[in-house]
């Protein structure tokens, strides 16, 4: 019969039809997945390279590719490309006298740093400028209690024999201290000491009688990761000293410790600790395999830094182990920076008795050649 005949014909062509559809929706899916997998792959692909660049190179390249421009990486703002990646741009206020000798003029004055009145004891030479100005120092106290810091008085004597010397000094109160404004923000897992220090070196390339070419850096315990970190950060700075400095490697830390019984750890619930606890909540403590903590680690960003520094450290430093000092000059010695450590029998963490003498020696004999004086 007609109908019998005809109604297997239309059964096969409707299971042909549904065959054919369902294998059009399998090949988009599959479609779809391997469009998904390249794009997956591709990322992936550069993150592991910008990881496996990071100890010469900063990944920020990948996060900001991958992420959303109001999408910042969480405390990015202390990692060396976070800090390279700011602006510093400051000027001297005016200045008020306070001494005069036969060998330099004292001043305080301050400079902006974070919107923030930062202050600092300043000494200009003596006797007639060098064409160009006078070669300068950044000076960076170390810790002292901020409540007992005192502009005038720490490290006056060392501020002495540099400008003595033919070198303005500017010896800055890092914020909290004396009459700097904000909170004392620590040194090795906060970023603010070393936007103070770029930004003193920004306010004395503003000053007439300096030679923006011959501004280097001084720094004592603390202020070694300071003055270090700065100097990787900012690439024109020339030379650095450090005294009985720590904390470059960051797994020296861990592996040396520092032993000082002055310190006073900040409140609890004070800004400071509260954001150094957000920090260790969202990466953890500090790890050489992480790669947060990589972007923290200034000798990870030693390519195309070049300058010189010079290391001071006594063998006897109970407070800060001269080890700190010995393992960064081998790792200074596989870069293009100029590097020498004096070490010294006796004299402990702050290089006392006659080994004051013979570091401050040293340090003027090297700021003399690489900034050279009048």
């Amino acid at each position: 019969m007609p109908e019998s005949t005809q109604q297997p014909f239309r059964e096969k062509n409707s299971f042909a039809t549904g065959s054919k559809k369902k294998i059009i929706a399998v090949s988009l899916i599959i479609i779809f997945l391997i469009g998904v997998l390249t794009v997956v792959y591709v990322l992936t692909a550069r993150q592991s390279k910008a990881v496996n660049n990071g100890l010469t190179s900063p990944v920020s390249n990948f996060i900001n590719d991958a992420l959303p421009a109001s999408t910042p990486l969480p405390f990015f703002e202390i990692t060396i490309p976070g800090l390279r990646e700011r602006n510093y741009q400051s000027k001297l206020s005016d200045l008020q006298t306070v001494s005069q000798n036969g060998g330099y003029t004292s001043y305080l004055t301050s400079y902006d740093s974070d919107g923030l009145d930062v202050f600092g004891q300043l000494t200009v030479p003596s006797g007639n400028q060098p064409i160009g100005g006078w070669p300068a120092i950044v000076f960076i106290h170390g810790y002292l209690q901020p409540s007992q810091y005192q502009t005038l008085v720490n490290y006056n004597s060392y501020v002495d024999v540099l400008a003595g010397n033919g070198f303005v000094v500017f010896k800055i109160d890092l914020r909290g201290h004396a009459q700097s404004e904000g909170e004392p923000g620590g040194a090795y897992y906060s970023e603010d000491y070393v936007v103070d220090a770029l930004n003193a070196y920004s306010a004395l390339q503003s000053a007439e009688f300096v030679n923006r070419e011959k501004v280097g850096f001084w720094g004592h315990s603390m202020a070694g990761n300071v003055v270090f970190r700065s100097f990787v950060v900012n690439q024109k700075i020339p030379a650095i000293v450090i005294w009985a400095g720590a904390g470059y490697t960051y797994s020296d830390l861990s592996e040396f410790g520092i032993d000082d019984n002055s310190y006073r750890p900040p409140p609890t619930d004070s800004p400071g600790r509260r954001k150094r606890q957000r920090l260790i909540d969202a990466y953890g403590a500090f790890s050489p395999e992480s790669e947060f903590w990589k972007q923290v680690v200034p000798t990870n960003y030693l390519k195309n830094v070049g300058g010189s520094v010079q290391l001071n450290h006594a063998v006897d430093d109970n407070v800060v182990s001269i080890q700190y000092s010995r393992n960064l000059v081998k790792i200074l010695s596989g870069s293009d920076i100029n590097s020498e450590l004096n070490e010294y029998q006796s004299g402990g963490h702050n290089l006392t008795g006659p080994t004051f003498n013979q570091a401050m020696d040293n340090t003027v004999r090297f700021f003399k050649e690489k900034l050279g004086t009048k």
